[in-house]
Formats: structure tokens, sequence, C-alpha cells
């Protein structure tokens, strides 16, 4: 059962990538300029979250049905795939929204 999250994060990824690929929204409409925002984004939250642990904000929370693999003290394994999971989600969902709208302009 230690495991289910981070599959649960692998599963979803891999649909923002089958989206991604099928309406061509992110890294498929521009590889180079999507890895880069993609990492920066990853970084950052990365970056916050590490802050809010330093500062006694953040905690790992005790569940069964993650690995127990940290990172640092109080950073899990399964945060960067979940921060991945949030980038590539906004990027994505923006990447719609451009489509979208670029339908409705005259």
């Amino acid at each position: 059962m230690g495991i289910l999250y981070l599959l649960g994060l692998l599963v979803a990824l891999t649909g923002m990538v089958l989206l991604d690929r099928r309406f061509g929204l992110f890294f498929w409409k521009d590889a180079r300029r999507a890895t880069i925002v993609l990492v920066l984004g990853v970084l950052f939250f990365v970056a916050w979250d590490l802050s809010g642990i330093g500062l006694g904000i953040f905690f790992r929370g005790e569940t069964v049905f993650m690995t127990g693999l940290q990172l640092a003290p109080e950073f899990p394994l399964e945060e960067v795939f979940f921060l991945t999971l949030l980038c590539y989600l906004a990027m994505n969902l923006v990447g719609g929204a451009d489509r979208v709208l670029a339908r409705r302009r005259p």
C-alpha cells in the first residue's frame, strides 16, 4: 500500500502527457520552452516547500499510501511528482484555454 499515492501521481502524469500529445498543448507545441517552464515551475515550488518546512509551516502527513522515502526532512519523494503534475496541469490548462479562445476570435 505504501506506493499507491506515487502510482496515482504517475497515472495522472501519464494522462497529462496523453492530453498534451493529443491536443498539442505544451510539450508537443514547443518542447524546449515547455521543459524550461516546467523545470522552473517545479524548482519554484520546491523552494517554496523547503522554505515552508524550514519555517515550521509545512509538515509531512503520515499515511500508509506513501512510500516513506524522504528527499529532505519533511519532504517526501511524492512531493516532487505532485509538483510536476501541478505545473504540467497548469500549463495544459493554459494551452487548452488558448486554443479555445483562439477559436472564438473572429
